[in-house]
């Protein structure tokens, strides 16, 4: 799953996602990290709400912190490397304040469990399906007790649990958990267990509180979205797109993310019927190569992924693309390669998220060996890079003279005298700051594209 700013490079980059919540008089506070994807982010929030109904304030900083705690990311080595290197950091304050409560939370905490609460530094160890456990864990590490828990649940979705939002205008739902794909390269089945689907009535009702509360655009989130079933109301992903649409019909919805194998004709029908479903799909590829699909378990073909592709064309032909791609896997050879540009050349993708092949133990490539050396795999990722760098500054040149609407998001971070936002297709789009329309965050605007780099359109107002 994608990180939060998209188009970026790499899906696991580590990101902090720092959650308010209102005093309730305790006294104790805490601060949270999140590294890695979204769904991370939408977990994270989940862990402010379970810590906010049992009295914790939030924390701005460690230093003001009782209880830190890293929500964690366990998809590659690196993603796992500066959580160990967050630790040692960590470590500091936990000598100046030994009564401080480290905790390792998310995928990381679940795949190397025991191996983390031998760190000294460690005082609690909790798994994806566990996070009701963190206020009980919490009390007792204050205690002198460490503890873990990294059961996984075949039930558990935090249904009844409200999430402590971020302030500001776009949110994060979870619409389901776990994945059941197994893909031989993923530790993601090991570490959030099996599928299962919240309530899609449960779903909607979420998104008006969020509408209500002055949310302009939710992204709806699952580790594979086109598999979302809710039995009890007979309804599949294309059924929550619609009524999520119907629910909301002046905010922007996106979702992520997509498997090839499982995107019905009947969500891009429903993307391309509501004009409030934004037209961006992340659709991963990983590989051009049949060969390489096959033994990365993907369970499709290029022909099924470009058959999706051309669906998408023909119902909405300006919805922008997004993909992942692995350079380097197991017995990766030059035509595979060269099969993986080739696609990348086809489709034409307005964003990429790619990285080279990292093994993880457990996971059934684990087994085959690494054996693509480590300077093929750069060499094969810095081709794919450029290619895709190339690809998206031309269909960038393509917008330029076009009007979008966009969401006004803030100043941007380089110049306080332009503001950002985002298109409908999920694009970042820079424009001068206008005091004298008043615009505020959270406002729609129309912007007409005057210049472009490969990962940002630059405009005017209209």
């Amino acid at each position: 799953m994608p990180t939060i700013d998209l188009p970026v490079l790499d899906p696991q980059q580590a990101s902090q996602a720092e959650a308010p919540f209102h005093s309730t008089g305790t006294g104790r506070r805490v601060y949270v990290e999140t590294y890695g994807c979204q769904m991370n982010v939408s977990d994270s929030e989940i862990v402010l709400g379970v810590l906010h109904q049992s009295g914790y304030e939030r924390a701005d900083s460690v230093e003001e912190a009782d209880v830190v705690l890293l929500n964690t990311c366990a998809i590659r080595d690196n993603a796992e490397k500066k959580i160990h290197e967050r630790l040692r950091h960590l470590n500091f304050f936990k000598k100046k304040r030994e009564d401080m409560v480290i905790g390792v939370l998310g995928c990381m905490a679940e795949r190397l469990r025991k191996d983390l609460l031998d760190k000294d530094v460690v005082d609690i160890v909790v798994g994806p399906d566990e996070y009701r456990r963190v206020p009980e864990l919490v009390a007792g590490a204050q205690g002198g007790d460490k503890g873990i828990a990294v059961k996984l649940s075949r039930v558990e979705t935090y249904d009844d649990i409200e999430p402590l939002r971020t302030e500001g205008i776009s949110a994060w739902v979870s619409i389901m958990r776990g994945c059941d794909k197994f893909c031989t390269y993923c530790v993601v089945p090991f570490t959030r267990g099996r599928e299962r689907s919240r309530s899609l009535p449960l779903i909607t009702d979420e998104l008006k509180r969020l509408w209500d509360t002055g949310f302009k655009e939710v992204t709806l989130l699952g580790q594979n979205v086109d598999s979302y079933r809710d039995e009890d109301n007979n309804a599949d992903f294309a059924d929550l797109l619609i009524a999520s649409a119907r629910a909301v019909p002046n905010m922007r919805i996106r979702y992520t993310t997509s498997h090839p194998q499982d995107m019905s004709d009947r969500v891009i029908e429903a993307m391309g019927e509501y004009d409030n479903i934004c037209k961006y799909i992340h659709l991963p590829f990983q590989s051009g190569s049949d060969r390489i699909l096959e033994l990365m378990n993907r369970t499709y073909t290029v022909e099924r992924y470009l058959d999706r592709i051309r669906k998408i064309r023909e119902v909405m032909p300006d919805c922008a693309l997004s993909t992942d791609v692995i350079t380097g896997f197991c017995t990766e050879t030059e035509e595979d390669h060269q099969a993986t540009l080739d696609l990348m050349r086809t489709v034409r993708y307005d964003g990429a998220y790619m990285f080279a092949y990292s093994p993880r133990d457990n996971t059934k490539a684990y087994k085959w060996g690494d054996d693509v050396p480590d300077e093929v795999k750069k060499r094969r990722l810095d081709e794919v890079i450029a290619l895709q760098n190339e690809i998206a500054a031309e269909i960038n040149q393509g917008e330029i003279g076009r009007t979008h609407e966009v969401l006004v998001e803030g100043p941007s971070k380089r110049n306080a005298s332009e503001w950002k936002g985002r298109s409908d297709t999920n694009k970042t789009v820079i424009f001068p700051h206008d005091d004298v329309r008043g615009y505020v965050v959270g406002d729609l605007v129309k912007v007409r594209i005057d210049r472009s780099t490969s990962a940002t359109l630059f405009g005017e107002l209209v």
